[in-house]
């Protein structure tokens, strides 16, 4: 994400400056310990800021679960983690009602749901019965249980990672269920430079006890002001616009078996917002679009057999139809 000093709203500028501090103060925390993983930090953040759910996919070892945890660690909220397993059932997840015996009543014991910020690591390890306890949280943040609604605490966002090499004794997530998470983040292995830091970092500190250095830097009421400082982000009705064609596209698209659903453009026109403040500006431009077309649409489309047979990805289709649409002036 590149910074970019464009003058903006005086009756902004004090909320933006606030929430430029606190992105660079959450890097600096998290670089204590991350190497190069300065664009991931970016979309996480902006998912924080949106209240978007986010889905970490990258091969083994590139730090995708302690990337996840140290950013977590570095917001004053409380803070799960669930290792889903091919016997996790969704009670686990969500809770359970057990019958006391000294007041011969039901209480609800809360699962490690209820918590601000869950990291799921390995999400396609369990079954669908278990991935769908997350529907309804993940989208309206409450859980039923027998009949009673418990809503979730603000803030409520789930951090999921999964290993796109590995298949067996995985499930392939519901189209439903991905379409929930704001972006899927592919994280890719650092360079040769980047990998000498990684060495340099750790040669003295095999227990990596640096971890233990990242401290909270955000608070709940600043992520509350964070996002409704976003919400007052100008977009005007030609980058709208250019949003809806985006999606349309990939409902008309010989390349793709099924397109983006509204909750794709929503997404897109508020990461965008996101992106414009923590770039400080208080307006949206198209290359904000760009910027998060990409994470956002990845999980959302399917291409067609041939496609896939022919080698073609899904970012390459997706940067075919940026391209093609018309940027407004």
């Amino acid at each position: 994400m590149e910074e970019q000093n464009i003058e903006t709203r005086s009756d902004l500028q004090p909320g933006l400056d606030l929430l430029n501090e606190r992105v660079m103060s959450v890097k600096r925390e998290v670089g204590k310990v991350i190497v190069g993983q300065d664009a991931v930090v970016d979309l996480i953040l902006a998912g924080f800021f949106t209240g978007g759910h986010i889905l970490l996919e990258g091969v083994p070892g590139i730090a995708k679960t302690l990337t996840a945890k140290l950013v977590a660690k570095a917001v004053s909220a409380s803070f799960s983690r669930i290792q889903f397993t091919p016997d996790l059932m969704p009670t686990d997840v969500t809770g359970t009602t057990i019958f006391n015996l000294k007041t011969s009543e039901f209480n609800f014991s809360k699962g490690p749901i209820f918590a601000n910020l869950v990291l799921i690591d390995e999400i396609n390890r369990a079954p669908a019965k278990t991935q769908s306890s997350l529907f309804e949280v993940m989208e309206e943040r409450q859980i039923t249980i027998d009949g009673t609604t418990y809503p979730m605490d603000f803030p409520f966002l789930v951090i999921a990672t999964q290993n796109p090499i590995e298949h067996e004794g995985t499930y392939r997530l519901p189209e439903a269920q991905l379409d929930r998470f704001l972006f899927r983040i592919v994280l890719q292995y650092p360079t040769l430079q980047q990998e000498i830091e990684i060495l340099k970092k750790f040669r003295n500190d095999f227990g990596t006890k640096i971890i233990e250095t990242v401290t909270p830097v955000i608070s709940k009421d600043d992520l509350k002001s964070c996002q409704e400082l976003i919400e007052q982000i100008l977009i005007k009705d030609e980058i709208i616009e250019y949003i809806a064609k985006l999606i349309d596209n990939t409902r008309n698209n010989g390349d793709l078996l099924l397109g983006a659903s509204p909750r794709a453009s929503l997404a897109i026109m508020r990461a965008s917002k996101a992106i414009a403040a923590m770039n400080g500006r208080d307006f949206v431009t198209p290359d904000d679009v760009k910027y998060v077309a990409h994470p956002v649409l990845n999980h959302r489309i399917i291409l067609t057999a041939e496609r896939e047979m022919e080698g073609i990805d899904s970012q390459a289709v997706i940067k075919e139809i940026t391209e093609r649409v018309e940027v407004p002036r």
